[in-house]
């Protein structure tokens, strides 16, 4: 009998060791795994806006959305909605690949946007998980470009466009969304009826239903002041485009050009900016995804957090 008690207690003795070398095992592999996992949401800040790499997302819409994410950014603005899919992926497949990488759904631009598909676009927009339903430009045929003169124009009424926004704002509103109007140089300058057309969004518009995107770049080229508006139309910016210019009025990455980004973000609580975007139309000679580096490394030393 003491034999038998005693041959227990040395098999129980092994299986506790067991059982404790397994526990180990066991923690080494969760931080092996924990350590080797991207640390998104720790290190990554900032927005991208989508349409700086939208040859890349035609390309392989998944592959640059990792690249973006490893680039640093925490968030993306979509550009590319088409037929009922974000860059060839239902809304919802949309919002768990993004998931998956490490990004999150912030804003999308909806240039497409009619009155007759207003209400679906909106839905998907939903679905894909998106906080704000962004206007890029004057929508429903209003918006003019002459590639000529290189220049942008509206075509129709600024109290047309105002209507419109409104009625948008509404099922935005109802639907759980933000409507946002994003603007470019034109808006900031006097029509031909002496009217500066943001001035007038700004002042006949219900920011219950109907806010902006501040486009720094464009703004800061139509010789206006980001501060200035900020000042006088408190918290009706909620996102901005992050886009820097070089002296000779082009596009440049974000700290390599000579707007003072800085001056403007110390304002950024009278705007009412919630979310920004790095965005640069062209990159000239470099490629959109180093570019993309370039501008990351720029918020941080600028202070974008």
């Amino acid at each position: 009998m003491c034999i038998a008690l005693y041959c227990i207690r040395i098999l129980i003795n092994k299986l506790n060791i067991v059982m404790v070398h397994k526990n180990r095992i066991i923690l080494l592999i969760i931080a092996i795994v924990l350590s080797a996992a991207p640390s998104y949401a720790q290190d990554n800040f900032g927005g991208l806006a989508l349409y700086t790499v939208r040859d890349d997302m035609g390309e392989d819409a998944k592959a640059t959305l990792q690249k973006v994410a490893d680039a640093g950014y925490a968030y993306i603005e979509a550009a590319g909605y088409d037929h009922g899919k974000f860059y060839g992926m239902e809304p919802q497949a949309f919002k768990t690949y993004l998931d998956r990488v490490g990004l999150t759904p912030v804003s999308t631009h909806m240039g497409g946007v009619t009155m007759e598909n207003a209400d679906q676009q909106i839905a998907d927009a939903k679905a894909a998980g998106f906080t704000y339903f962004t206007i890029p430009v004057p929508p429903m045929g209003m918006f003019t470009f002459d590639r000529e003169s290189m220049t942008m124009r509206m075509d129709g009424s600024v109290e047309d466009l105002a209507t419109i926004l409104t009625t948008l704002g509404k099922k935005c509103e109802e639907a759980g969304l933000k409507l946002l109007y994003h603007n470019h140089d034109f808006e900031y300058k006097e029509n031909e009826d002496g009217v500066v057309p943001i001035d007038y969004l700004l002042e006949n518009t219900d920011p219950d239903y109907v806010n902006f995107q501040m486009d720094l770049y464009w703004v800061t080229r139509a010789g206006a002041d980001p501060v200035a508006y900020f000042e006088k139309y408190p918290g009706r910016f909620k996102l901005w485009h992050v886009k820097d210019m070089d002296k000779e009025g082009k596009f440049a990455p974000v700290g390599e050009g000579t707007i003072d980004f800085s001056r403007i973000l110390k304002k950024k609580n009278a705007s009412g900016m919630e979310n920004y975007f790095v965005e640069q139309d062209m990159t000239w000679d470099k490629k959109p995804l180093e570019v993309i580096k370039i501008s990351h490394k720029g918020l941080k030393k600028i202070g974008f957090q």
